[in-house]
């Protein structure tokens, strides 16, 4: 009995935890970015945004390019429409996925499993979204984001983020997904990787800023 009451402890804190900590995007992330000398553009890069194509689920362009400068900006670049380096085409979508009404329904939000294990007991805990539940979607979420010299037309810097999750606030998911599109920026690792981004405020459409003169 005392396994049982402490697994049941184990949940209550759990649950406790994830109601009151932030709420965390959990994206993966697969970036390519050029080698030097291409490279140095990206360092402080003065950018524009450049028209991309248009994909179904994905907000208006300005509200996608205001998420983009939001995490652009948090990397040192610099939104300058006269004296740009690169152009920079941004998408992002969010889709509905509906579970199979076929699949086997079970609508568990926590599994308590007491068992044997060689030597010991063990005890197992976990909660997730219910499953088979036609009523209930899961939202995949993804951006993406191109940066080109505008000199050379070369591609330097590819980077997509997305997410899986029960979560529909689409401005706030791909604001975050953004954010983590750009981790590691200029120099981000190689291999696809798994970076958790607090949920952040929308960021709010903003003019483009006037020309520097450069």
């Amino acid at each position: 009995m005392w396994i049982a009451r402490a697994a049941l402890v184990l949940i209550a804190s759990a649950l406790t935890a994830c109601a009151s900590g932030p709420r965390v995007v959990d994206a993966h992330v697969r970036t390519h970015a050029a080698q030097p000398p291409g490279a140095a553009v990206l360092q402080g890069a003065h950018y524009r945004f450049e028209p991309g194509p248009q994909r179904a689920g994905q907000p208006a362009p300005a509200r996608l390019e205001a998420m983009a400068q939001a995490a652009l900006t948090r990397v040192g670049a610099v939104r300058d429409e006269g004296g740009a380096r690169v152009s920079v085409q941004v998408s992002g979508n969010v889709n509905a996925l509906w579970p199979d009404p076929w699949y086997e329904p079970s609508n568990a939000r926590i599994a308590l499993g007491l068992g044997h294990a060689w030597r010991g007991g063990a005890v197992g805990l976990g909660w997730g979204w219910p499953l088979g539940d036609p009523s209930v979607p899961t939202y995949a979420s993804e951006v993406s984001l191109l940066m080109r010299d505008l000199q050379t037309g070369q591609i330097v810097y590819d980077t997509r983020a997305r997410h899986h999750g029960p979560w529909h606030d689409t401005d706030a998911v791909l604001a975050a997904l953004f954010v983590a599109a750009l981790e590691g920026y200029p120099q981000p690792a190689a291999s696809e990787r798994r970076v958790g981004v607090p949920l952040l405020p929308p960021a709010t459409p903003a003019a483009a800023p006037a020309a520097t003169g450069r």
